[in-house]
């Protein structure tokens, strides 16, 4: 059996998607997998929270972890995805303050990577998708903040450096994404993505996985 643990924000939770956003679709092509063939195993965890942000995901993701993973027979595989990073570049035009400061979120992520380390060796990031600016700038639902695709740029280049530096998988989402010839479309809020952009994410993400033989 392999269990995989999905952490992240709204985005991961798959929030104004029906169908469940990505994490739902992976799942889905899991368990079809596994009936088509019962010597494979897969249980899909999503943790996902709205708004949440690197910090909230490092105060929460030992606990949740353990509580899904204490019951596991020793041969099973246990694969870690993190997609964060959005809610952390959320700027208050008020503070003139990230969120979570660029320094404190590469910080957090390489704290979230060595308490990863102690279940399984197989961590993987999600980088996050583009912003539409014209419609978060400012956020109507937080009239006092801003999302912009260029500090969610920055967050995702540092979450891929250190991903680097650590020597794990990062799937570029923002740049695929970004190249759909109608991807603001794909972004009717500014921020969470169509069934369509959810679809898009999860064949970039199990696309990466077979391609590198995690899955």
């Amino acid at each position: 059996m392999t269990l995989i643990l999905v952490f992240g924000p709204s985005t991961t939770y798959g929030a104004w998607d029906v169908e469940g956003g990505w994490v739902q679709r992976l799942r889905r092509y899991l368990d079809e997998k596994q009936l088509a063939d019962p010597s494979i195993y897969y249980i899909v965890y999503n943790l996902g929270i709205s708004g949440d942000t690197s910090q909230g995901l490092l105060e929460r993701f030992a606990f949740e972890t353990e509580q899904r993973t204490k019951l596991r027979d020793e041969d099973e595989e246990i694969i870690i995805i993190f997609s964060i990073g959005v809610n952390d570049s959320l700027f208050d035009n008020t503070t003139k303050q990230h969120s979570i400061p660029l320094e404190q979120y590469t910080l957090n992520l390489q704290k979230l990577i060595d308490q990863a380390r102690r279940y399984t060796k197989n961590i993987i990031f999600v980088g996050g998708t583009p912003i539409d600016d014209s419609k978060v700038d400012p956020v109507p639902w937080r009239p006092t903040c801003s999302y912009k695709s260029l500090f969610e740029e920055q967050y995702d280049e540092k979450c891929a450096v250190l991903c680097k530096k650590n020597k794990i998988p990062f799937i570029d989402v923002y740049h695929p994404f970004k190249k759909q010839r109608n991807y603001l479309e794909l972004l009717p809020d500014g921020v969470h993505p169509t069934a369509e952009g959810y679809k898009f994410i999860f064949e970039v993400v199990k696309n990466f996985l077979l391609k590198h033989k995690i899955l």
